[in-house]
């Protein structure tokens, strides 16, 4: 009879800027890696399958939902809602935004609709086109304007089953009007 097979691997894993040496199930996902074994709550574990965006989380910059992304396979640098503020304790200005325009109601989703809209600013800057991005816009090079529609087909991973997308729609255009006066 042979013996039994380790199943666990060692890995580093950089998440809000600190370096964490694990050893974990090759099979845990970033999520319960998050939860589990960094004490890191504020990441939601909502479906488990990958539909919901509770979960989401940035990695390299880029949103993932953490709870399909194996831990072992993780070598970017994670940002969780934790990471997001300033070191002197001060709130994201997308933190700052969901609050002021009343963005949340149970507030289960989120930290991942705040991780996922950070990236969407991004993606948009960046050019990165929707399935909504008018055809005049494709291909123009340089950021990609912000509409209402734009801001809900790029969220559309990510539920609230309370029903605050207006307020999340309206909490993400005042944070790009904030950061562009």
């Amino acid at each position: 009879m042979r013996g039994r097979q380790d199943l666990t691997s060692p890995l580093s894993l950089q998440v809000n800027g600190v370096t964490h040496a694990l050893r974990l199930d090759n099979r845990t996902t970033l999520l319960d890696a998050l939860r589990e074994h960094l004490d890191l709550t504020g990441t939601k574990k909502g479906c488990d399958h990958g539909q919901c965006g509770a979960c989401t989380v940035l990695v390299g910059g880029r949103r993932v939902n953490s709870c399909l992304l194996l831990a072992v396979t993780c070598d970017e640098p994670v940002t969780t809602v934790e990471g997001l503020a300033a070191e002197d304790g001060r709130l994201h200005p997308l933190q700052e935004a969901f609050i002021s325009h009343d963005a949340l109601q149970c507030g289960y989703c989120t930290p991942g609709q705040i991780c996922s809209a950070v990236a969407m600013l991004d993606e948009a800057a960046a050019g990165h086109p929707s399935h909504v991005t008018p055809p005049d816009q494709l291909h123009r090079g340089g950021p990609a304007a912000l509409t209402a529609e734009e801001i809900r087909e790029r969220m559309s991973g990510n539920i609230c089953r309370c029903g605050a997308y207006p307020n999340i729609v309206d909490a993400i255009a005042g944070a790009v009007e904030e950061a562009s006066s």
